[in-house]
């Protein structure tokens, strides 16, 4: 063990801080199936670069969408995937395009103002007339994988528009999951191709911080089974209005 904490950016203290906010960011995604990078990424920022950060979380988030699909993988809406995930492609290749051309911050504050406005709205309680059209997710998809390949924050953006199609909270979380999983392969397929996993420090964080991941994952999934979907949405959009307020401080922070 002490040759594993002598490769690894952190003390034994350290991770221990590191270990109880990706339990707590896992719990999150177990509910909501997004949300990591809320509580995770300031925690692990403290410790480790901030270009390694999500690096990690795309290998944590992939297995931890994997962990939830696996064991439910039938109440997948299959039809929403097949809209989504083609233009959530598309918006990847164009948010790795934009990154390569450097950060702008005003598409940042943008999606930080709009996350925190559907939340607000959410929350109030106003019914919408009617459920979003299929043909929302052209926009959604598209607009979820730039801030995606971008921030790897377009978790959310995915979670308004399946909240707004699908009845079932169960059907809700495991298809975001999916996404999820989709979305962060291509990123941890990304990374891998540019070397970024060569770090072994990297690799071996990942792996120590797998049994608090499974531990959050379990956790969030219990509690989702208990709560109405009324209590569920709610609980989603608390998490976008969080995620939302927090692209507008590091907006604002620069």
């Amino acid at each position: 063990m002490d040759f594993i904490f002598g490769t690894l950016p952190v003390t034994p203290s350290q991770f221990a801080v590191v270990c109880t906010g990706v339990v707590v960011a896992y719990v999150i995604f177990g509910i909501a199936g997004f949300g990591t990078a809320l509580v995770a990424g300031p925690v692990l920022a403290n410790f480790i670069p901030v270009a390694s950060v999500v690096p990690l979380l795309a290998l944590l988030d992939f297995f931890a969408a994997v962990a939830n699909v696996s064991r439910d993988a039938r109440s997948a809406d299959v039809g929403e995937l097949r809209r989504l995930v083609p233009v959530m492609a598309l918006g990847s290749l164009v948010g790795a395009a934009l990154l390569l051309l450097g950060r702008p911050q005003l598409m940042l504050l943008a999606l930080g103002i709009f996350a925190v406005a559907y939340a607000l709205y959410s929350l109030s309680g106003i019914k919408p007339a009617s459920r979003l059209s299929q043909r929302a997710a052209m926009p959604f998809g598209f607009v979820g994988g730039i801030f995606s390949a971008m921030f790897g924050s377009g978790g959310f953006i995915y979670a308004i528009y399946l909240s707004g199609r699908i009845e079932a909270k169960e059907r809700i979380r495991v298809t975001q999951s999916t996404l999820i999983g989709l979305s962060t392969l291509t990123r941890a397929v990304l990374f891998l191709l540019a070397g970024v996993y060569a770090q072994t420090s990297i690799l071996w964080l990942a792996v120590l911080l797998f049994p608090a991941m499974l531990v959050g994952t379990a956790v969030g999934r219990r509690i989702t089974l208990r709560l109405s979907r009324e209590q569920f949405i709610k609980v989603v959009a608390l998490a976008v209005l969080c995620s939302g307020a927090f692209l507008i401080y590091r907006y604002a922070a620069g």
